[in-house]
């Protein structure tokens, strides 16, 4: 055993001593008592010979640990104050800190290492610190798939992905439902059909055919009667029209599943989430 000073007190081992010093105690019992081996036990002991009253076993670092230096907080604060003005900015669709971006800045940037609970405790030193949010866990239908490729979600999603650019541009995505891994990632100012064949073109081209496309029902992926129709035509009802996108995914023989509702469409959107919130901060900076 070792640490002797979190098990006895100062009094105690320096009763010891006095006793092993009268002859009233040997070294070997008094070694099996402390927990500790003979250099240790002959380290203490010249210790306590030089001055037993005021001898004391309590552990004194000689040399401050864990610290950071003055250039490595000021780079944390530089990069928490920039992620405070992008939260403030009601036109930035960022609502939290993100504590793990600024590990990762640091060390690309400045090549600084640090870890993340220093950085959390710089951020609640510093007034930039939000707690953990608590969110109802809500159950919804997901689509699951057995290998890769039996099922691609495909989505866009629209924001202000370039603050200083001012303008909102659409980012389209397409994600392997099996491996969540990023088959298409592409900003385009203007959502369009043919935008959305030129990602389907990309994926094809580079990973080979999938099994079927998850897409939402929007006009570009599907005609919905009552909706696309100026008026009512009751010999064309919903999927009897085919738009040019699901034209281009028949032909290539590729199924298309349609998501029933926004909240189905779950896994692509946490991808859309992480994006957002690395691709504006990256961009800001």
């Amino acid at each position: 055993m070792s640490q002797v000073h979190k098990r006895f007190s100062d009094d105690q081992v320096r009763e010891y001593f006095k006793r092993y010093e009268e002859g009233k105690i040997s070294r070997q019992i008094l070694q099996e008592i402390l927990g500790i081996k003979k250099s240790r036990f002959f380290a203490l002991l010249s210790k306590y010979r030089e001055d037993p009253e005021k001898f004391s076993i309590q552990y004194q670092r000689r040399r401050r640990t864990r610290g950071i230096s003055k250039e490595i907080e000021k780079n944390i604060l530089k990069e928490l104050q920039i992620d405070c003005r992008l939260i403030e900015n009601p036109d930035v669709p960022l609502k939290r800190y993100n504590y793990s971006y600024i590990r990762q800045r640091l060390q690309d940037k400045y090549n600084q290492k640090v870890s993340l609970p220093t950085i959390i405790k710089k951020a609640k030193e510093h007034g930039y610190y939000q707690g953990k949010r608590t969110k109802a866990t809500k159950h919804e239908r997901e689509v699951l798939t057995n290998y890769p490729g039996q099922l691609i979600q495909h989505d866009s999603s629209v924001h202000l992905w370039a603050p200083l650019a001012k303008k909102k541009w659409y980012l389209i995505t397409s994600l392997d439902d099996f491996s969540r891994f990023i088959l298409y990632a592409r900003l385009f100012k203007k959502e369009t059909t043919w935008s959305h064949i030129k990602a389907v073109e990309e994926v094809f081209l580079r990973y080979g055919l999938p099994y079927s496309y998850y897409v939402d029902c929007h006009r570009i992926f599907r005609f919905v009667q009552g909706r696309d129709s100026v008026w009512r035509k009751h010999h064309t009802l919903t999927d009897e029209a085919t738009p040019q996108w699901k034209q281009v995914l028949d032909d290539c023989g590729v199924k298309i599943v349609y998501a029933l509702s926004p909240q189905a469409k779950g896994k692509i959107e946490r991808p859309f989430g992480w994006l957002q919130d690395r691709l504006i901060r990256t961009c800001v900076r």
